[in-house]
């Protein structure tokens, strides 16, 4: 066996497995067509910027510090960027100073969650209910009452001003 074959024979399920271990998961290719809104991934990128796609839909994370929505304390609604959907009121949000948009309570029935086992952790990743687009992960170090934190990609979100309907 030549040595060239030999390194690509044992080089090659090793540098799979690290791809595998090191990117990002996937949910939504296995529940794609599950959600209220589905779309091609064509019919996403007519509706989404780049980043937007790159988050909501691969699973991205934008960088810390970038969105303006972590410093936007408005009364109002924090909707799903790709569907519209009502995630957050402004009444739950709180600066957590991590540099991106954290909450400390969802909309009842608004996301839901998956078990994230990308980057060589275990993590919550949250989710929007209806189209099923990635928003960003739950941690158990938020404040009171719910001593959740829902950190957030801000260009997973807009805000809608307006009064906020109450929290159930």
């Amino acid at each position: 066996m030549q040595r060239r074959t030999l390194l690509s024979a044992v080089l090659l399920p090793i540098g799979t497995a690290a791809t595998s271990l090191l990117s990002p998961s996937s949910p939504m290719t296995k529940t794609q067509g599950e959600f209220e809104v589905t779309k091609t991934d064509s019919e996403w990128k007519e509706i989404l910027t780049p980043e937007q796609f790159s988050v909501l839909r691969k699973h991205g994370t934008e960088r810390a510090g970038t969105s303006i929505l972590d410093k936007e304390y408005g009364k109002g609604e924090f909707v799903c960027a790709g569907c519209g959907l009502p995630l957050f009121v402004s009444d739950t949000k709180f600066n957590s100073g991590t540099g991106w948009p954290s909450f400390n309570d969802p909309i009842p029935g608004a996301i839901e969650t998956s078990v994230d086992k990308s980057f060589f952790s275990t993590r919550t990743e949250v989710h929007c209910r209806r189209c099923g687009g990635h928003l960003g992960h739950v941690f158990d170090d938020g404040p009171a009452p719910t001593g959740k934190r829902y950190c957030m990609n801000g260009v997973s979100l807009e805000f809608a001003a307006g009064e906020a309907a109450p929290q159930a």
